[in-house]
């Protein structure tokens, strides 16, 4: 069970990934972009833990800004899901989001839609690109089974997934499903990094689904490559779940389950 708590703030050792234009110039909104940035990426790291109470007034001052763009970046996060409120003594408090089964499973699900409309997109692509897509991916792939034998660090796992699903979404779908894509994904990090330990006992059978997703791409088969990424996150929603029932969620009263797990929905294939 974890109880919510205020946690510190401090500023990311390393400065968060801008990827709009609008992040960077001297213009007012790119502070409220500023702390935003800064504020997702402590809460997805897990800096800002799940439960945890956020200060408008500390984080203000931690970052250097008024509390006019934080109060803005605050209530986007709050929009997009990383932040929420919690009523107590008569106020409205905000605090990080906490990581729950029924949240997760439908981020993931989320996310696999997204990216199987994005390994359609990618399989429907001239032959040479899409099979440029496809080498890229097989390469990051088989860097992430050579660190899985050589047990590296959890960190590079992260990286190396990531960089994989990049690959056939960034620079192959178009700007509206990226930024769907861009805002849901972070989400899905936040439970992978906090449940990592066990999520990657699972890392094998990912690695295969991932196999699928660029073979598929390769040959052109639109259909098995959406099938494909959609597969690997169902499969992943349900890992995750199970690992939630066994632990318990991050940030409420809800310790581990009891009673059965939680039943595994197996992502049935189109007919040829």
């Amino acid at each position: 069970m974890t109880v919510p708590r205020t946690a510190s703030l401090s500023r990311p050792k390393t400065p968060a990934r801008r990827h709009h234009a609008a992040d960077h110039g001297d213009q007012p909104s790119d502070n409220v972009s500023r702390a935003y940035l800064d504020l997702r990426r402590l809460i997805v790291w897990g800096q800002l833990p799940p439960g945890a109470r956020i200060s408008e007034r500390v984080v203000a001052e931690r970052l250097g800004l008024s509390r006019t763009p934080v109060r803005s970046a605050l209530h986007r996060l709050e929009q997009e899901g990383f932040v929420s409120s919690a009523v107590g003594l008569g106020e409205r408090r905000l605090i990080v989001a906490p990581l729950t089964m029924d949240d997760g499973q439908e981020l993931f699900r989320i996310v696999g839609h997204l990216e199987g409309l994005a390994a359609r997109i990618a399989a429907e692509l001239p032959p040479a690109r899409r099979e440029a897509v496809a080498a890229r991916m097989r390469e990051l792939n088989g860097e992430l089974a050579a660190q899985h034998r050589a047990r590296g660090a959890a960190a590079r796992f992260f990286d190396l997934d990531l960089r994989f699903h990049q690959t056939f979404v960034d620079s192959v779908v178009g700007p509206r499903l990226l930024t769907l894509h861009r805002a849901i994904k972070p989400q899905c990090e936040r439970y992978a990094r906090l449940y990592a330990s066990v999520l990657l006992d699972e890392l094998p059978t990912s690695i295969k689904e991932h196999e699928a997703i660029a073979g598929a791409i390769a040959r052109g088969d639109s259909d098995a490559a959406q099938t494909a990424a959609e597969t690997n996150w169902a499969n992943a929603a349900n890992r995750l779940a199970h690992i939630i029932w066994q632990h318990g969620e991050r940030g409420s009263w809800v310790g581990p389950r009891e009673g059965s797990a939680p039943t595994t929905r197996t992502r049935r294939r189109r007919p040829a």
